[in-house]
């Protein structure tokens, strides 16, 4: 599920700069969009800089850090460090990046909070509804239960103090994609930072990480796709979670891409949820596991994030 952004998402021009300029800088900042394709989707920058050529240098940066996040990370590529450390056999301790260490920490940490409802070792049964979405087949009884045999976060085990990590089970599989867009695009606004541009917004799919306000503006003008409204927004980040964009119906029935590892099933609940909070790498992961809890857990989860906002609209057939 995408949030829209004018300008950016199928809205090109409806953006407008005020021609009063507070500034001389601000008057001569120029917009520029640069796209590439990374995770599985067309990562999207646009950044308000000086010159082309100090665009074009600070987004050449953050999409080459995205790229390197993308091979420590990624679940398709057999050669990234995750996909090499689920490879490992049972109990071997293996010696992690800063960065893949980082965000199974994180991952764990918010595992805990929703009592395993968020979960990056399920793995095994995404790969069985990836192959359903392109079948319209349900995996069998048999297949889930043997997937599920492989999933629980209580199975991958961190050590701070070694910066290592170690899977109980053979056969595990590690999915990284309801946390690492968001820690990519956090990372990306760093190096568009350090590159001299403060005036930024990276949108990879759902999650989207906003630097400082556009000239003459109140902020980044962002349109909640389930709540009808428009904000404005600056420094912080917003991640949306659903099914309306990937899900399949099989025998009249809606599965969403999001499984509920409790039943080995994709989500038929049809909750979508969006959260603002200061950076990706907490709106990313929540926003999915808000989308696996009920109204209690909900609001649980979101007090354990104080200055969080929180969107959440329960479709209805």
């Amino acid at each position: 599920m995408k949030v829209v952004i004018a300008g950016v998402l199928g809205l090109v021009g409806a953006f407008s700069v005020p021609q009063d300029q507070t500034t001389q800088k601000a008057k001569q900042l120029t917009r520029f969009t640069l796209v590439e394709y990374h995770m599985g989707i067309d990562a999207r920058i646009v950044v308000y800089a000086l010159s082309e050529e100090i665009a074009n240098r600070a987004c050449e940066a953050a999409f080459k850090r995205i790229a390197e996040l993308e091979q420590s990370m990624s679940d398709y590529r057999p050669t990234s460090e995750l996909m090499q450390f689920c490879a490992k056999p049972r109990g071997t301790r293996v010696k992690l990046s800063q960065d893949l260490f980082k965000v199974l920490e994180r991952s764990q940490h918010i595992s805990k909070q929703t009592g395993g409802r968020f979960d990056c070792t399920v793995g095994p049964l995404v790969q069985l509804w990836r192959k359903a979405r392109k079948s319209k087949v349900l995996p069998t009884s048999e297949e889930i239960l043997a997937a599920k045999k492989l999933v629980s976060y209580r199975f991958l085990h961190i050590d701070r103090r070694t910066q290592t990590a170690w899977l109980d089970r053979d056969g595990m599989k590690l999915d990284l994609g309801g946390i690492a867009k968001g820690y990519a695009s956090d990372e990306a606004l760093r190096k568009l930072q350090e590159n001299g541009v403060k005036v930024a917004l990276i949108e990879m799919g759902g999650d989207l990480v906003i630097g400082d306000a556009p000239p003459g503006t109140a902020g980044w003008s962002v349109q909640i796709p389930n709540a009808d409204k428009t904000v404005f927004l600056k420094n912080c980040a917003i991640s949306s979670s659903g099914d309306t964009e990937q899900f399949v119906e099989i025998g009249g029935k809606r599965y969403s891409h999001v499984v509920d590892t409790r039943s080995g099933y994709g989500l038929t609940d049809r909750v979508q949820a969006t959260i603002i909070a200061k950076d990706g790498f907490i709106t990313d992961p929540l926003s999915t596991a808000l989308t696996l809890l009920n109204e209690k857990g909900r609001d649980k989860l979101q007090r354990a994030y104080p200055g969080t906002q929180v969107f959440i609209k329960v479709a209805k057939d």
